[in-house]
């Protein structure tokens, strides 16, 4: 079927985060949101309908997962991924942060280093301290507008004795796609020192059409056995709320280990929606997910056609993958406290600032393209029409 990506789906008064929240998130009335990552899109409708049928059924009581579960996700990522998966493999996790959380208290003791690769998702350093843990930064390098490991810093960080590596892949907020060469690079490097590579691949199935993922288990043998790769269906098909993972291990030590771990929680159950939308997007899911990625990355185009004639002062770091953009508002001359003011009091836009995600991300800010054009459109042209008073001013 087609779907309608152009049609804007009322969120107000739903208890949306990203619409009824943004007043007391941000501090500031009549702001358009382009922050939080979940799409302005209605899900695939035969996950709809999958849940509507469960709903219909009317009791809602503790639950197993099926033999189909786990098929339906061993054949996404053996179709979308070429990554052939056993069923022993897949853990339950209540979401992906929940899981890294579990992994940093379980696998590592207070004072351990973890190494992380700024700018990146803010709550990667906040799993990392709140668990007493040391927190190491390989900042990513930008240079001639694409972002890069920084190999050299790598080495030097990992020899300084790191325990975990948290890897985001694809990236958020740059965008990078890493490709085969440079997560076969990271994963000997952490091989050797005995480093275990936690891969958060929340983002993995939202890649544009010149680019190609590789989860990290799947590089070699033998950094299967030295990793552990986070995925969920919840980013790709928006069904952040329905709060679900699936965390895949292919060394037995480690999978026991982290079954341990979540048992110690309590939270072994899986939601009941949660299960039913992630079969239904896996086995019915791929048609809405191939026509979005055209939709995203044709907003893609029209953000940066729009930049490039109307508000030049912006960079467009062009990612590769996820449904997120990262731009560079350094021209404007602003620190990040005075952008972040401009933002909310002149444009009425909220975008997440750079320095959320680290130092490395100060004069830099996150924007949504998950949403309708037209929603997209209002958004930049806010944007435009304060950055044009602005201009007026220094003159």
């Amino acid at each position: 079927m087609r779907y309608d990506f152009d049609q804007i789906v009322n969120r107000k008064q739903t208890a949306s985060e990203k619409w009824d929240g943004i007043e007391k998130i941000f501090g500031a009335p009549n702001l358009h949101p382009m922050w939080v990552a979940d799409m302005d899109f209605r899900s695939p409708q035969p996950v709809i309908e999958a849940m509507k049928q469960r709903v219909e059924h009317g009791i809602f009581g503790y639950n197993l997962r099926p033999d189909s579960y786990y098929e339906a996700i061993i054949d996404w990522m053996a179709t979308r991924h070429q990554w052939n998966i056993q069923r022993d493999w897949i853990c339950y996790s209540p979401g992906v942060m929940p899981a890294i959380s579990f992994i940093i208290a379980h696998f590592s003791e207070p004072g351990d280093s973890v190494l992380i690769q700024p700018p990146v998702y803010p709550p990667f350093s906040q799993v990392v301290t709140r668990h007493g843990r040391k927190l190491v930064t390989n900042p990513l390098r930008y240079t001639n507008g694409r972002y890069q490991i920084d190999f050299d810093d790598l080495e030097r960080k990992l020899d300084s004795g790191v325990k975990i590596l948290l890897l985001c892949s694809p990236h958020n907020p740059v965008g990078r796609v890493w490709t085969q060469e440079e997560l076969t690079q990271l994963g000997q490097m952490c091989r050797e020192r005995n480093v275990l590579v936690v891969a958060d691949e929340i983002h993995a199935d939202l890649v544009y059409h010149q680019s190609s993922h590789t989860p990290f288990s799947a590089v070699s043998e033998e950094l299967a056995q030295h990793s552990i790769v986070c995925t969920s269906p919840t980013k790709t098909f928006n069904l952040a709320g329905i709060q679900t993972a699936n965390i895949i291990i292919p060394n037995p030590q480690l999978r026991e280990k982290f079954k341990a771990a979540v048992d110690d929680h309590f939270v072994q159950f899986s939601n009941t929606f949660g299960m039913v939308a992630t079969e239904s997007a896996y086995r019915n899911g791929a048609e809405w997910l191939d026509q979005c990625l055209t939709y995203v990355e044709q907003n893609l185009h029209f953000l940066t056609a729009y930049r490039e004639k109307q508000i030049p002062e912006i960079k467009v770091i062009q990612p590769e993958g996820t449904y997120l953009v990262w731009m560079d508002w350094r021209d404007l001359g602003m620190d990040a406290k005075a952008l972040k003011s401009f933002m909310l009091e002149q444009a009425k836009v909220a975008l997440l600032t750079g320095d959320t995600f680290g130092l490395e991300g100060e004069g830099f800010m996150r924007l949504n393209l998950a949403t309708p054009r037209a929603l997209l459109q209002e958004g930049l042209q806010r944007i435009e029409k304060a950055i044009n008073v602005y201009r007026a001013g220094k003159g």
